[in-house]
């Protein structure tokens, strides 16, 4: 029997049994669907965590709700939380009661990534009458409403609008009341509600193009496609954990906490072609700050370093996660139970690829890094006589870890794609001048590898009102460790007017004061005697070291001293 042809002469049918070639075709043709999704959302939200950071991803799913791929940028977290969500979103509302236009949505941690300024959209694709395909974003909000503080907090029920799985779009139509009851519950409506209806856009046009894509290849539906990409993606993850060697690896890390530090404990188990990593021996959850990780938010980042070591070549999909088991002890940091506070999870989780990079670096080769200076994720809001209420987020980055055969970034996101929000667009859209933004010299871990540096961001408020600042910081009283005799990055400090804090309630700033934000720099790779002396001597060149700085951390005395 003759394959069906298409204007594009690949053999698709029902897609089984491609070869390499024409799935590879067909798979990237569906990521520049998601790419251009991807780029609707930035040029049409409003926040700057969005248009400007960039902290969302845009995910297909096939109609058992398993991922396919993502946008090139997307937050890898998100994407392997997604999968989890569409389907719990996907029992509630079955394909047979959804309908053309229709778009779901929800905020709640524990179905989605874990706080609830991250909403999660779902938008059926549908041909001939039938779901073929659902596109989903997952996108961090400006504001969710509840308490201003980020870390601090005692319960889920006092940090925002937690929305159950629901209709934000019905066959096209907004939900009113919907759409009523989230801008009457957050501190900026318009924002918000302009983000979501910009999301359902973009999902909209993803649509149109899933059905292009459909019509050039004469396919009815993805469901041989989803099977090859699901299959031969697991088959791919299971021969490269096959080829590690066999056995039980154990590393345990403290991380900051907020005010008492918090262990962080993993067991990874390499078993045949499958892992198995345990949590067990993390610390307990936390009633007093606002630090707790849900299950689904742990799980996704402990998939990130298998992903990034074992399969960097192959498109994200679910595939890749089947052989990955993650436990971790109910009413643990990692799997905090209802309703424990959770809105800055993201300070627990981003220490997760260090503790399974501690354990496993011996068997993962170059794919590896030591401990990184964080993210310190910072708000600013008020209200301005010219640029009337405002709200406005930065998410800069301390230094990369070293890695055995580079030495570490400087300040890139890690482990998200995010980008930093330029401070020419929070000067523009709040009463704030930068005075300094630069790397913060010595600040990464010596080793024969360096650590990346950090950097140091001062800005001065303007105006005539108050304005309220976040900040969640992190390594600011736990050192961002190295690995293979590595030695530390340099940690955090937060200055106020010059004065050092240590506590981070929302914070009044006035006119005229001063905000510096020393950020750490990342943990060193190997011993330091191996470190090559021109490297040392180029990195004082560059600035990345002081005279004084080599000195005391490698030795290297300057060429007049006696």
């Amino acid at each position: 029997m003759t394959e069906p042809r298409n204007r594009y002469s690949l053999p698709v049918g029902n897609a089984q049994g491609l070869d390499p070639v024409a799935l590879e075709i067909l798979w990237q043709r569906l990521v520049t669907i998601m790419n251009e999704v991807d780029g609707i959302i930035v040029r049409s939200t409003f926040s700057t965590i969005l248009s400007e950071g960039r902290d969302f991803a845009c995910v297909l799913v096939d109609p058992r709700g398993s991922s396919l791929c993502q946008s090139s940028l997307s937050t890898p977290n998100f994407c392997v939380v997604l999968p989890r969500t569409a389907r719990v979103m996907l029992e509630r509302f079955p394909l047979s009661v959804l309908r053309e236009g229709d778009v779901l949505a929800t905020n709640d941690p524990w179905i989605g990534t874990g706080h609830l300024p991250d909403y999660i959209l779902l938008s059926p694709v549908f041909v001939k009458g039938r779901v073929v395909a659902l596109l989903g974003t997952v996108s961090h909000v400006s504001d969710v409403g509840g308490h201003p503080a980020e870390i601090e907090g005692t319960d889920i029920y006092s940090e925002g609008l937690r929305m159950a799985p629901f209709k934000l779009y019905e066959e096209g139509r907004e939900n009113t009341l919907a759409f009523q009851i989230i801008g009457d519950n957050c501190r900026v409506p318009g924002m918000l509600l302009g983000d979501l209806r910009a999301m359902a856009g973009a999902l909209r046009i993803g649509a149109e193009r899933m059905r292009e894509f459909l019509a050039d290849y004469g396919m009815d539906d993805i469901d041989g496609l989803s099977a090859e990409i699901l299959n031969r993606s697991e088959a791919a993850m299971r021969e490269r954990i096959a080829a590690l060697p066999v056995g039980v690896y154990e590393y345990g890390m403290d991380i900051d906490g907020y005010i008492e530090t918090v262990r962080l404990q993993a067991r990874v188990e390499v078993r045949g072609t499958e892992v198995f990593v345990d949590y067990t021996g993390s610390s307990p959850q936390r009633r007093d700050a606002a630090i707790n990780a849900v299950y689904n938010s742990t799980y996704a980042t402990s998939i990130y370093p298998f992903k990034c070591a074992l399969a960097p070549d192959i498109p994200n999909n679910e595939g890749l996660f089947r052989p990955i088991h993650v436990s971790a002890p109910e009413g643990s940091i990692l799997n905090a139970v209802y309703p424990a506070p959770v809105k800055a999870r993201a300070k627990t989780t981003n220490n997760i690829n260090q503790v399974l990079f501690g354990a496993l670096w011996p068997i993962f080769g170059e794919r590896v890094q030591a401990s990184n200076g964080g993210i310190w994720p910072l708000v600013l809001m008020g209200d301005d006589p010219q640029l009337g209420h405002f709200l406005v987020d930065m998410l800069p980055h301390g230094g990369r870890g070293g890695m055995p055969s580079l030495d570490g970034m400087i300040p890139v996101s890690y482990p998200t794609n995010g980008t930093v929000t330029p401070c020419e667009i929070i000067e523009a859209k709040a009463p704030v001048l930068f005075r300094q933004k630069a790397l913060r010299a010595d600040s990464g871990g010596p080793g024969r590898r360096r650590g990346g540096l950090g950097q140091v961001v001062a800005f001065e408020i303007l105006g005539t009102n108050p304005v309220t600042f976040n900040l969640t910081p992190d390594r600011v009283t736990t050192l961002p460790q190295g690995l293979d005799g590595g030695r530390p990055g340099r940690i955090g400090e937060v200055r106020v007017n010059g004065q050092r804090i240590t506590r981070f309630p929302p914070i009044q700033l006035h006119p005229g004061d001063v905000v510096e934000l020393h950020l750490p720099g990342g943990g060193g790779f190997g011993a330091v005697s191996d470190r090559d002396p021109g490297s040392i001597l180029q990195d004082l060149v560059m600035g990345y070291v002081t005279a004084e700085g080599a000195a005391r951390d490698y030795g290297l005395l300057p060429p007049d001293s006696t």
